[in-house]
């Protein structure tokens, strides 16, 4: 991971300098999720966070090697607290159909992108380098993987259900979520909602047969 590659430099230095780069590295990291929110992807060049943070180019050089490493730090961290999000959705034990599951896995990531627009620039924008690319579709694979599991605990899937079902499933509201921030930063609602009635009408084909 780009982030714990940077923090890992930070901690082998002296304490002040260990604390100064720490404080460095969040301001670029929130630099450039300024940058994103307000002017898009195409506007979060590394000078104009180095210029946002107060921290000149040169300087920047030595926490990032370029630009796609600062947005991949800077999306690991939107994961991270998407991940905890979804995780207590789950652990509600309220949940008992398969649509209420689905709504508690697409619920609290459309209300962090609708929070975090440099989270949809960063995800969804259509020219982003191929190390977001690659570091979303493994986010999606992880968090696929989780929701077949959790699917299963919960028994709204038949015991034999492959994780590749869910896999598509996932991918599906995934692209789904593309589309919905294409036309608009807050994600059109009408949109999502066709993303939860496909893959609830989709995984419903695997729940466990009852009687």
């Amino acid at each position: 991971m780009v982030e714990n590659r940077v923090a890992a430099q930070v901690t082998s230095r002296p304490a002040p300098v260990q604390r100064r780069g720490k404080l460095r590295v969040q301001a670029i990291l929130d630099a450039a999720d300024q940058i994103l929110a307000e002017e898009g992807y195409e506007a979060s060049t590394l000078g104009a966070v180095g210029k946002r943070a107060g921290i000149p180019t040169a300087s920047v050089y030595h926490y990032f090697a370029d630009r796609d490493q600062v947005d991949a730090a800077l999306m690991e961290r939107h994961g991270r607290n998407v991940e905890e999000l979804v995780a207590a959705a789950a652990d509600n034990p309220g949940l008992g159909t398969l649509r209420e599951a689905i709504d508690a896995l697409i619920d609290p990531q459309l209300a962090y992108c609708r929070e975090h627009p440099s989270m949809v620039e960063l995800r969804y924008a259509p020219r982003r380098s191929p190390m977001l690319v690659e570091l979303g579709e493994s986010w999606s694979r992880a968090r696929a993987s989780g929701f077949w599991r959790h699917l299963l605990g919960r028994e709204l899937i038949a015991a034999d259900t492959p994780e590749l079902a869910v896999h598509v499933g996932y991918e599906a509201v995934d692209r789904v979520f593309g589309v919905a921030f294409k036309g608009s930063r807050t994600g059109d609602g009408a949109t999502i909602d066709e993303a939860r009635r496909l893959v609830t009408a989709y995984l419903e084909t695997y729940a466990p047969k009852r009687g």
